[in-house]
């Protein structure tokens, strides 16, 4: 971090109080005490000269002298990180680190990560699984497997895949006393949720789904509920019951013969949440870093091949059913 730097706490600590006009808050993101901020704002204050904020029972704001020491502050962190992490990157044996979804990480990009170690023996790899997006603001991240289209400044995002979901389950699940031969059937199989919102936006759950294929009388039962998608997909390879299942995560499964998927009808995700290969544009230097971004296309080029040969579909059509997600 740029807080390691010497000489650059001081800068920290202003940057996070303009962020929060708050000293508090920034005393909690920076681990210190609401005191050792205010006492680090007056330091600087008589060092420049000038008062930086003005504070009031009930508000902080930054004054117009504050406002232009900030942006050359924020300017200069910024350059002090990029130059921070080329240095790292420079050094023999440097570590690719890559941060993505846990739901990405385990069903796509783990199993595939021995081919890479085959072509890039040398190359230690540190993944960062986190259920937040990705932010390439960290200098701890290389690349990021991100959700969205928005393509923040400094940055090549290239897109994995789009979302198609449909029903999955366990072959053995099919072999069970009750019929599953139309989307009807589905109202009295055990079904396994997920339940997750984010923007504005609810993930598509059997509600969803059931409309899609004309069941208008679906009321929810008990059932095993996740906020990720790859331990729903587990529960159904072990035979709980029937998920919905993304085709980029449940392919290897599919292909694998662990999973079936009863249906054909699938719907699509909300495009906001496709997924993107996102790094930054000053790491186009950084041999590993453009190996790995094109391994990683390559990979998700190939598993949209295996999902149409699959299929017999086309491979720009893997949905056979288009369902526009609405906002809450």
């Amino acid at each position: 971090m740029t807080g390691s730097i010497a000489g650059t706490r001081s800068l920290k600590v202003l940057e996070a109080a303009a962020r929060h006009l708050n000293f508090t808050r920034a005393a909690a993101e920076l681990g210190l005490t609401p005191g050792a901020v205010s006492h680090q704002i007056k330091e600087l204050e008589t060092q420049l000269g000038v008062d930086i904020f003005i504070c009031t029972h009930r508000s902080l704001r930054l004054t117009a002298a504050g406002k232009i020491f900030n942006e050359a502050a924020t300017n200069a962190l910024a350059a002090l990180a990029a130059a921070a992490r080329r240095a790292r990157q420079a050094q023999p044996g440097a570590p690719l680190r890559i941060s993505a979804s846990s739901s990405i990480t385990a069903k796509w990009l783990v199993p595939r990560m021995h081919r890479f170690a085959e072509l890039e023996p040398k190359i230690d790899v540190r993944i960062d699984m986190t259920c937040e997006t990705p932010s390439l603001n960290r200098e701890d991240v290389d690349v990021a497997i991100c959700y969205g289209q928005a393509i923040a400044a400094g940055t090549r995002a290239d897109p994995l895949f789009d979302h198609s979901i449909f029903p999955v389950c366990s072959p053995m699940w099919l072999q069970a006393a009750l019929p599953l031969e139309s989307p009807v059937d589905l109202l009295r199989h055990t079904l396994i949720h997920v339940s997750w919102s984010g923007l504005g936006v609810t993930w598509p759950d059997w509600r969803t789904w059931m409309l899609a294929a004309g069941v208008e009388r679906y009321e929810p039962r008990p059932g095993l509920h996740f906020e990720d998608s790859s331990l729903a997909i587990q529960a159904a390879i072990e035979g709980h019951g029937v998920a919905l299942g993304d085709a980029a995560l449940v392919a290897d499964d599919l292909i694998a013969g662990r999973l079936v998927r009863p249906f054909a009808l699938a719907i699509d995700g909300p495009p906001q949440f496709a997924y993107f290969l996102v790094s930054r544009l000053d790491s186009s230097d950084n041999p590993v870093v453009y190996r790995f971004h094109e391994w990683a296309l390559g990979e998700a080029q190939k598993t949209r091949e295996d999902m149409a040969a699959l299929w017999g579909t086309d491979i720009n059509d893997l949905a056979s059913a288009r369902y526009p997600i609405q906002p809450d």
